[in-house]
């Protein structure tokens, strides 16, 4: 399936990928598990992400902030409290900082305590979606806030599109510790 462009293919999406997420964390090993992630050799990885991310808790928290990100940006909106989606003082440009300080924020989190928060989220955020309508979501110039996007493209990015993410990081790992 291409990316979702109704309510229900992104909810679809969202579930299906984060099944999909979950199956491949209840397989990993314990070597898995406890070997740090490295991908310094290979070429291919230079985005930043893939030097941040030192374990499977870096990751479920990486998730579930950006499950926070959209939860306040949507809630504060619908009150009227007209805030960006991305907080000040980070932008589209500098997020990548914003991603290293919810890193940082959470290196005492525990492994057990980041998979609940992120599965609390998860519920959340599909609870969120239902509650709009296919072309609240996926309509432009639905809503103000929104700008040039759709609402339910954040939906798509912080979910199904952000676990994928996930799976491949994990398949990647997986394939390190062979």
């Amino acid at each position: 399936m291409g990316r979702p462009t109704t309510k229900a293919d992104l909810v679809t999406a969202a579930k299906d990928n984060y099944k999909k997420l979950n199956i491949l964390i209840s397989e990993l090993t314990q070597k898995e598990l406890s070997t740090i992630f490295d991908f310094e050799d290979d070429e291919k990885k230079k985005e930043a992400h893939w030097k941040r991310d030192k374990n499977l808790r870096d990751i479920l928290i990486h998730l579930y902030e950006w499950h926070q990100l959209l939860l306040n940006w949507v809630h504060s909106n619908q009150k009227g409290d007209n805030k960006p989606f991305i907080p000040k003082p980070y932008n589209w440009k500098t997020y990548g900082d914003m991603n290293i300080e919810f890193w940082k924020k959470h290196q005492s989190t525990s492994l057990e305590e980041a998979k609940k928060m992120v599965e609390k989220t998860h519920n959340e955020v599909l609870r969120l979606a239902e509650t709009f309508s296919n072309e609240e979501l996926f309509s432009k110039g639905v809503y103000q806030w929104v700008g040039g996007s759709t609402l339910g493209s954040y939906f798509v990015s912080v979910t199904a599109s952000h676990y994928d993410w996930a799976i491949k990081k994990l398949k990647a790992h997986k394939k390190n510790c062979l």
